[in-house]
């Protein structure tokens, strides 16, 4: 699939933040977005060690999806290293090169992306969902495992239950209940959908477990990739 050329690799977090700043205003929010997207994309990076500092041997994966019977339809794997030191908020510049190595190589252009990660619900309203929203020009959510930012009160115990997420009085994600009585999920949009649909998506890909079953199986296999 095509991925746009929209900026060079940074050498410093300030340039890093100014490519963020540059890309925000492309973002797509609030419109609708894939009701019943036909195929659905999961995206995760497996480090190796402790996955700290530039130069950390990483795997990225995409693994596709049948939307309605959650089949594999494609899978695609690329092996790297981590582009940019870590450093809150511009996570993003370590896995975007192998990332997108992994995203070219796919033959299926999905109708829906979901990260391992966050969208508007970031410091500067600009995480990896939305980065890679913008160099696809799909549609793309995150779903984090915890919050990186913002306030929230818990929503109730059953699955479906959720809550805003809260940063600086603005709803930049929601806190969503996938499993009775399990731990929610932090949902955020990343580009050209509205969060009523992706909280709709992320329910549709978790019919058994806490996480969507994109995160489950990129998940697996950027680890095997890694350990390949």
């Amino acid at each position: 699939m095509e991925v746009r050329e929209l900026h060079g690799r940074p050498s410093s977090p300030a340039e890093a933040e100014a490519i963020q700043d540059r890309l925000r205003p492309m973002l797509e929010l609030g419109v609708p977005g894939p009701v019943e997207p036909r195929t659905v994309a999961g995206l995760d990076v497996a480090y190796a060690g402790d996955g700290g500092g530039a130069g950390t041997r990483l795997a990225a994966a995409v693994v596709v999806l049948d939307g309605t019977s959650l089949e594999v339809v494609e899978e695609s794997a690329a092996v790297g290293t981590a582009a940019f030191p870590y450093v809150p908020g511009l996570f993003a510049f370590r896995e975007l090169p192998t990332l997108l190595d992994a995203l070219r190589a796919l033959k299926t252009v999905p109708d829906l992306l979901v990260c391992d990660g966050f969208g508007v619900a970031h410091p500067r309203r600009f995480g990896l969902a939305c980065h890679l929203g913008v160099l696809t020009g799909l549609p793309t959510i995150g779903v984090g495992k915890t919050a990186f930012i913002g306030a929230y009160e818990e929503p109730g115990p059953r699955r479906g239950d959720a809550s805003p997420l809260l940063d600086g009085g603005e709803v930049v994600g929601r806190v969503l209940r996938t499993r009775d009585g399990v731990k929610p999920v932090f949902v955020s949009v990343g580009h050209r959908t509205d969060l009523d649909t992706a909280c709709r998506n992320v329910l549709d890909l978790t019919p058994e477990y806490r996480l969507p079953e994109t995160t489950r199986r990129a998940d697996r296999l950027s680890r095997e990739a890694l350990a390949g």
